[in-house]
Order: C-alpha cells, then structure tokens, then sequence
C-alpha cells in the first residue's frame, strides 16, 4: 500500500469516525473489502484469459546433472579426459574446478520416447515415458554459479535477499480458489535446501502471500486438534475477539500486516476442518498409491508430497512448491544421481499422468528442474577412488522441462553445443522462463508489479521475453 492510497484510507476513516459506531464497523468491513484486506487471498482476475491457474513447482535443489539426464552429448566420449580449447574457457569463471578441468564423458545411454522422439537418459524412465507431454529445455542459462544466489534469482529474479519469491507473486496475482488451505503451499525431502525459506518467502509483499511449509513425516500439519478441552465454539469465540483487537488496530494504522494476521487467523482456524481431509489417503485407489510410490520405503517422502501436490491443486491451492535435496553431485555422480532418480522418476511421472487422467494437467503447469546445471568437466577430490569423479556447477547451458497448463508437449527448445558446454541456439535465461510461466497463468510480466520504496519491483527485474517455441 502506498501512501497516497493509505491517505485515502485515512480520510475516510475520519468520515466514519464522526458517525455512529455501527455505521463505522460497517464501513471498517466495506473498506476491508474494497482495499483487497479482508482477505487477501480472495481470488482475482489476470490480465488475459489464462491456460493455467495452478502451478506445481519439483525444484530439484543442487542442480541435476543435464548431460546425464536430458542433453545427451555423444562428443564428451571423443574428448573425455582432455581439457577443453582455450577459446572456451577463457575468463571462466567457476565454482570449484580450474578451467583446465578435464572433460568427462556420460555413461548414460540415451534412447528416442513417446510420438516425440525426445530423448532421455535411462536414468529416468518414467519421466521418458511422459515425452510426449512434456517440453524440455535445453538452452536455460542463470547468472550465478552458485547455490543461494542461483536459487534466489531462479525464484524471487534477482540474487539480492528480500524479493518476492515466484509463489508469491502469483498467490499476489491470482489470490487462491482454496478457503481453507493456504494459497502457497511447500513441501520437502531429502536434505534441505541452501536456500531455504528465501525460495519462498514473500519479501516486500504482504506476508499473506509467503509460501507455508509443511512438514514432512506422518503429521504434515500441527495442531489440527484443539486442545483438551477447548471447543470449537471456544476457539472460534477466541478468535472473534483477537479479530476485533486487530481491526480496531488496523483502522487507526492502516497496517497491511495486521490485515494479513486476521487473515491467517481466519485461515488456520479453517485449515483444522479441511487439513484432515486433504491428508487422508483412504480414498485413494491402491493403484494410485503404488503409482506415487507411498507404500515403498525409498519413493515414500517424495511420492507423498506428489499426491499431496495434486490434491492440493483439486482443491484450489494455487501454487504448489516441492523441494527435493541435494542434486549436487561434485563427487560420485553415477552412484549419488541414481539415487536421486531412483527417488524422484516414478513419482513425477505419476503426478504428470495422474493429473492428465484427472483433467487437470491443462490447467495446471508443473516445472521441473534445480537453479543452474553441471559441467561437461570432471571434478574429483579423492583421487585414490576412481568411483570419486563428479562435476562442477554450470550456469551456461542446463536442461528443465515444463509439462501441462498451456505448454506444448513433445517439445524440445534449445541447443547447446556438442560438449554442452553453451547454449547455440534460442538460449533462455531464467526471466525468460519466468515471464513464460506468468504469460501461462495470464499476465504480462511487465505489468504484475508492486511498488515498493518508489520502484514498480516485478518478478522478471527489468528483462525478461516470452519464449513462443514453448506455447500451445
């Protein structure tokens, strides 16, 4: 809220303030309502017709290795074991490995899938298995080598700290068609991310946009149960009563935050009716069980969050995040990436097609991929192990797919050149991918704004093209 608008409010509140009291609390919810307060949540309209209106977002944090999953690159055998020409790696800037890094070849093999041909690594064979819906990038560039700064600009599209993240920006955009689960929704495994809760914190935004995090294991929610004897018309009573100390405070503030804190109130008192709904399985076939991978010790967290994910999107969540860690494979690649595989294909593929069978897979757009890619050189700090070998971080040239919600299936967008080392051919940078995504969801990318200290601060910063390759 800026300060023309909060003036506005101000002077109106003085109008009411002169009036009877009834007359005033009645303008207080009219004026709640009008200033988009009461609840921010409440869904809104975009700038155009969208193909999509929820997002799932697999963040594979630490950054899967793209030529032994996506990008197959047959030339790293002819030049495995050999540093690359000096006219490549010149002025190279890297995290860990000098320049003359010697190139490792991938042992994966690659093989054609679906109608597409597109193909992947035996690595991921359920993933393969949904070619024909997915659109693969090969050409995604960032400007970081790093972990936190790539993750900050892959969400919030700056590496600065106290940026919307992306989840935001859209639950701002959009609001949420779900009354009783937040509207920005993350969900973990594996090891955590560098990251952390900068991937989905609500910067400058009003807090009722930030990402909540639910937690893994048997009891995703907390506190669903009211305590031993507090009722539920107890709870409610209390609520009413912090509700009104709250309004009352915001009407002589005008403070955004007080607004989203009766928000959230309201919120988590709706959650403890509806949360137990959403996380019970009974009523899920076991066909569907097996498919997500839930009753298997290895897929269980992973696949759990995936069913979550697409019961959530059923029931109006907008943005759905997943964070699985840690891709970053500088040593052991082969026997580390495998595992990640082994933990994540199955239940991708049957998020893709379960939403597909369900009809949801059209308007809901699911992103998969980590915050920059891996080199084509090796990185070995054991060398007594030959078993060690791994690679570094790579910016220039890495690999994500994008599958559902106005996305173009059986696509591949993007080439890199034979070592995987630079993209050659229509090169997409992080705002690039964020401005297609809010194209899918039906907004410009240079007019979902929010002023902040005397700037319009957007998602995509200042850059930022649709990329046309990637749309139905």
């Amino acid at each position: 809220m800026n300060l023309p608008e909060f003036l506005k409010i101000q002077s109106r509140r003085s109008f009411f303030r002169s009036c009877a009291g009834g007359i005033e609390t009645l303008a207080l919810a009219t004026l709640l309502e009008r200033e988009g307060l009461a609840d921010p949540l409440t869904p809104k309209a975009p700038h155009f017709a969208p193909h999509a209106k929820n997002v799932i977002c697999l963040f594979m944090e630490g950054a899967p290795s793209q030529m032994d999953l996506f990008d197959p690159k047959p030339a790293l055998q002819k030049y495995s074991g050999q540093s690359l020409p000096p006219s490549m790696t010149k002025d190279l800037r890297l995290a860990f490995i000098k320049p003359t890094a010697a190139v490792l070849a991938s042992p994966r093999k690659f093989t054609p899938h679906g109608q597409s041909g597109i193909e992947f690594s035996d690595y991921i064979p359920n993933i393969a298995s949904c070619a024909d819906d997915i659109c693969l990038v090969r050409s995604m560039v960032t400007d970081a080598f790093n972990h936190h700064p790539g993750q900050l600009l892959l969400f919030t599209g700056s590496q600065q700290f106290g940026r919307p993240t992306m989840g935001a920006w859209v639950v701002y955009g959009l609001g949420s068609e779900s009354q009783n689960l937040p509207g920005f929704v993350v969900l973990s495994s594996g090891v955590g991310t560098s990251g952390g809760a900068s991937n989905f914190a609500s910067g400058f935004l009003p807090s009722s946009y930030q990402g909540v995090m639910f937690r893994g294991g048997a009891e995703p929610i907390v506190y669903l149960q009211s305590p031993e004897g507090v009722s539920r018309e107890q709870q409610r009573a209390s609520l009413d009563v912090l509700r009104d100390l709250n309004q009352e405070r915001f009407e002589s503030t005008g403070d955004a935050e007080i607004a989203s804190r009766i928000a959230s109130y309201e919120l988590a008192f709706r959650m403890q009716a509806a949360g137990p709904d959403l996380l019970d399985f009974s009523k899920e076939s076991p066909s569907t069980l097996d498919m997500y991978g839930v009753n298997a010790e290895k897929t269980r967290a992973f696949g759990t969050n995936c069913l979550l994910a697409r019961r959530m999107v059923e029931r109006g969540v907008r943005f759905v995040m997943l964070m699985h860690a840690s891709w970053d494979q500088h040593t052991y690649l082969n026997r580390d990436l495998k595992k990640n595989c082994d933990i994540t294909d199955g239940p991708t593929a049957a998020l893709i097609r379960d939403l597909k069978q369900r009809g949801l897979l059209d308007s809901t757009l699911v992103l998969w991929g980590g915050e920059f890619g891996r080199t084509p050189m090796v990185e070995v700090r054991n060398s007594s192990d030959p078993e060690n070998a791994g690679r570094d971080h790579h910016p220039f040239g890495y690999s994500m797919f994008l599958a559902g919600g106005g996305i173009k299936g059986g696509t591949v967008v993007g080439k890199t050149d034979e070592l995987g080392f630079n993209v050659i051919e229509d090169k997409v940078h992080v705002h690039d991918l964020q401005a297609t995504i809010l194209n899918r969801l039906g907004f410009d990318h240079t007019k979902l704004t929010y002023k902040y200290m005397g700037r319009e601060f957007r998602l995509t910063d200042v850059e930022g093209h649709v990329v046309q390759k990637m749309l139905v």
